[in-house]
């Protein structure tokens, strides 16, 4: 199965070098120092679940050397979906499936534009992990998992042939007929936890059990649920319980990666994580005043670094 992965970041990188040790052709775009490391030493993703070398990696910054593909794993920020897409036309074929595996809720709709409805799936990645330096990957705790499918819930040849690789990969992957209530489920979790550790400074191991931050937490997921709700989406009568679960559970040393990105003074992608939130509950008239002090409060560092 030939797969191409959009942005070698923790994400790309991580399940890239996964699918790669499993026997996939995979290649990899990206640029810069992390693609000349990768180009002369390999890619290195290390953390407790073992580490990989992947040697030699197949890494470009130019998709038409690649050519298209069967499944492109498309992980880059959100603020370059648009651009990316356009950029990647020459790894999509007739068959090929695109499965975004960003942050947020709508990058599915903003690719169906450029890449055609029957090009792009639904994805989601839940895994911590980061670029520590140039080639090499760090993985946060041993949670390693992807979820996906066809947006229309349907089950596709192409997505029962990519599960069964992923199966081979050793990493935890569900083929799902709900792909939207899984992306909001991660919404919640998301927006919400990208906001608070960003703000705190702190892991999550300093902030859930805090009996002044637990509140905010439970107030901000119950906002992204009832804009969810609010749109028609259908989240399972229990989703506040099961986002609390997980919290409880994820490794203490947890850190979403905006708030990452805020500590290194790089750009947010807080406009379509707490930002999405406000806005989606003015549209439709839910009250988020939460996620809206949160953003206006995270605003002035959403271009990176000032001055």
């Amino acid at each position: 199965m030939r797969i191409a992965v959009v942005g070698a970041g923790g994400v790309g990188g991580g399940f890239g070098a996964a699918l790669a040790k499993a026997g996939a052709d995979v290649s990899f775009l990206a640029r810069g120092a992390h693609l000349a490391a990768m180009k002369s030493a390999g890619l290195k993703v290390l953390g407790p679940r073992g580490d990989t070398h992947l040697v030699p990696t197949r890494a470009t910054d130019n998709p038409a050397e690649i050519g298209p593909v069967d499944i492109v794993l498309f992980c880059v920020k959100l603020w370059d979906v648009e651009s990316a897409g356009e950029r990647i036309k020459p790894l999509v074929g007739p068959g090929t499936a695109v499965i975004p595996l960003q942050n947020g809720i709508d990058a599915p709709e903003r690719l169906i534009p450029i890449l055609g409805e029957r090009a792009v799936m639904g994805g989601v990645a839940q895994i911590s992990a980061s670029i520590t330096a140039p080639g090499t990957i760090t993985q946060v705790g041993t949670f390693m998992r992807m979820i996906f499918g066809e947006l229309n819930g349907q089950r596709s040849q192409r997505a029962g042939d990519f599960l069964a690789l992923c199966q081979k990969a050793g990493f935890d992957a569900t083929l799902s007929d709900q792909i939207l209530t899984e992306l909001w489920m991660k919404f919640v979790l998301l927006a919400t936890n990208a906001s608070i550790t960003a703000l705190a400074r702190q892991p999550i191991g300093q902030l859930r059990d805090d009996p002044d931050i637990r509140p905010v937490f439970i107030a901000a997921h119950q906002e992204v649920i009832d804009v969810a709700r609010a749109r028609g989406v259908a989240l399972p009568a229990d989703a506040l319980a099961k986002i609390l679960e997980f919290n409880r559970h994820a490794p203490p040393t947890m850190k979403a990666s905006m708030a990452l990105d805020l500590e290194r003074g790089n750009r947010l992608e807080l406009p379509w994580l707490g930002g999405k939130v406000a806005e989606l509950g003015r549209q439709l008239g839910v009250a988020t005043p939460t996620h809206s002090v949160m953003y206006a409060m995270l605003k002035p560092y959403a271009m990176g670094k000032m001055g």
